[in-house]
């Protein structure tokens, strides 16, 4: 019986260096491609949360035959007054008093509670929106999602028709560019 003996090769200190050598260059290529694709996941995120909590708010208005708000927070607990803005955070809840722009009251039930977005920015035309279950004439409104490290096409917008349902795009709703000023 013979034995077979094989050969165990390693690498030299110059492949090795060249190996590291392109390892480091694709590094340094890829690292702010993946930060950018970490920055839009994150807004992608915040889009489809807010565009969620307004379905939520039009159905439940529908089902439960009453006003229900969507109103900025900064602490979970009360809609927020006109300093704060939409990426501190928003409530769903049923508008009982249907008072405008939308207040939470005490014994007024939270439907949904969102933290917000911490990576960029929400801008609205609006402080609150108001679902009603019949008639939605004057929900319309736009909210913005910028991020100051990002370009004007990299921006979105949710656009909510008279009619209380929301799209999203990449242009305002008079199809002019988005802007985050």
């Amino acid at each position: 019986m013979k034995s077979i003996r094989l050969a165990c090769r390693g690498m030299t200190l110059l492949e090795l260096c060249a190996t590291l050598g392109i390892a480091a260059a694709l590094a340094a290529v890829a690292v702010p491609s993946f930060a950018h694709l970490q920055r839009a996941a994150a807004r992608t995120g915040a889009v489809s949360d807010l565009w969620h909590a307004i379905y939520l708010a039009r159905s439940e208005a529908v089902k439960r035959g009453s006003v229900v708000s969507l109103c900025r927070t900064v602490d979970g607990e009360r809609c927020a007054d006109q300093a704060a803005s939409w990426d501190t955070g928003w409530l769903v809840f049923v508008n009982a008093d249907r008072d405008q722009p939308a207040h939470l009251d005490p014994g007024e039930v939270v439907l949904h509670r969102h933290a917000g977005w911490p990576g960029g920015r929400i801008t609205s035309n609006r402080l609150s929106f108001s679902f009603r279950p019949t008639s939605q004439a004057d929900v319309n409104g736009t909210f913005v999602f910028c991020d100051a490290r990002e370009t004007a096409d990299t921006y979105r917008a949710i656009i909510i028709s008279h009619t209380g349902r929301p799209r999203v795009s990449k242009r305002d709703a008079s199809n002019r560019a988005l802007n985050c000023s």
